[in-house]
């Protein structure tokens, strides 16, 4: 499906993505604590909001 060039160029451009993202997220690991202390409390809203939503679809079907 994929010739061998293709994957190694997948590989490669994970390998060197992955590598991009930790070093970007290790230079602003400090201000992230500083401007986004509450941010779990949104994520934990959105979750229960989107299970919400699921457990009205699994209830309506009925």
């Amino acid at each position: 499906m994929f010739s061998t060039g293709q994957l190694i160029f997948a590989a490669l451009f994970f390998i060197a993505f992955v590598a991009i993202m930790i070093f970007s997220y290790r230079k602003d690991a400090q201000l992230h604590q500083k401007f986004y202390k509450g941010s779990y409390k949104i994520l934990i809203g959105f979750l229960l909001f989107i299970l919400m939503l699921f457990i009205i679809k699994i209830t309506m079907k009925r």
